[in-house]
């Protein structure tokens, strides 16, 4: 979140108002001492686009499509509901 001074927001306040508006909050500050901090009133719409492919080459969509999600729901159900605390292997009491 970028800092501004008291004397730049009085200048730009407008402008500084309506990128605040669009999810672009920021510090005032008086002295290079942070006072307050402007944000918007309302959740600003998510860009998608910016979050659409984050994890590409990254493995992780290859490693998600070779699992077997019908052991990991079960696997997941049994921790939440704890029909099985310890594993069927593990011999720990």
């Amino acid at each position: 979140m970028r800092q501004v001074n008291i004397h730049e927001a009085k200048t730009h306040l407008s402008r500084l108002v309506e990128e605040a508006a669009r999810g672009e909050g920021f510090i005032i500050a008086k002295a290079g001492k942070p006072m307050v901090r402007v944000v918007s009133l309302e959740k600003p719409e998510v860009d998608v686009s910016k979050r659409i492919g984050f994890l590409k080459g990254s493995g992780f969509a290859e490693a998600w499509d070779s699992m077997d999600h019908d052991a990991l729901d079960k696997e997941i159900e049994d921790l939440f509901l704890g029909s099985r605390i310890f594993p069927e292997n593990d011999e720990t009491p």
